[in-house]
């Protein structure tokens, strides 16, 4: 995907860089650890780690929009729970063609055990769906899909992919204790990023649309995680600080303005 997920960067006096993201996610901005952060941490000896993907401490959102984005999936998802039950209970009457999609991939997946049966659904969401930024969808950004509205236009981005496999994933018997939705910035292209994490074994493995293989999350390079999603709601990485709120409003108002110019994923 070369299309980003949200908006990343900082302003300074008379100067302005804004990254527009392709993912959906414009609301924050994580600022770049510095080296004196880094050393100290390095300096400080064996460092605790968090149970969450990655190893970091993370903290829960009280507000924000993406809190209030993850709100509005979750309610699209109880709506969706009651047509995949149905659906299941009665095939033949099936009115969602999409459900009886999902429903299938859960069932091939239930089959399968430990890590053959995450990876059964990394594949075939991954190949279920084609890779189509927001605003090439909606004409606009920030658009987050339920897994059902997603496979019945057969398109989306990462965070489409992600919520989609977070779903199947539970469905097909995983804890959602052991589940997360993992927003990373890509330090490489400059943009951003978000994979379902599952829990196996006590380790972390990544689920990415950009590749079929599951990396484990302490193999992960050239990524820093900024938010992880849960059953309970939003956490922000205690490693990844929010910036200024009056540099992510010029970001913002930069990225409407640039807008048209969003490239594909």
């Amino acid at each position: 995907m070369g299309r980003q997920m949200g908006i990343f960067g900082q302003s300074r006096p008379r100067a302005l860089r804004a990254v527009l993201l392709a993912c959906g996610i414009a609301w924050f901005a994580p600022a770049q650890l510095s080296a004196e952060t880094l050393n100290s941490a390095a300096a400080s000896g064996p460092i605790e780690r968090s149970a969450e993907p990655f190893g970091l401490f993370a903290s829960h959102l009280a507000g924000g929009g993406l809190r209030e984005k993850w709100l509005g999936v979750q309610r699209r998802l109880d709506d969706e729970r009651v047509q995949l039950a149905l659906c299941e209970g009665d095939p033949d009457r099936c009115a969602s063609p999409a459900a009886l999609q999902l429903l299938a991939i859960v069932d091939t997946a239930r089959a399968r055990d430990g890590r053959a049966r995450l990876g059964e659904i990394n594949r075939a969401i991954n190949l279920a769906i084609k890779p189509m930024g927001d605003f090439e969808q909606y004409g606009a950004i920030d658009v987050w899909s339920s897994p059902l509205s997603t496979l019945t236009r057969g398109t989306g981005d990462c965070e489409d992919y992600a919520i989609a496999k977070f779903v199947a994933l539970h469905r097909a018997g995983v804890a959602t204790d052991d589940l997360r939705i993992v927003i990373m910035r890509d330090t490489l292209r400059g943009e951003d990023h978000a994979v379902t994490a599952a829990r196996l074994d006590g380790h972390w493995l990544t689920l990415d649309n950009r590749r079929m293989a599951m990396v484990e999350d302490s193999n992960v390079r050239n990524y820093r995680p900024t938010f992880v999603i849960d059953r309970d709601g939003v956490k922000r990485y205690e490693e990844a600080p929010m910036p200024m709120i009056a540099d992510r409003q010029l970001v913002s108002d930069a990225t409407v303005q640039v807008a048209a110019g969003i490239s594909p994923m």
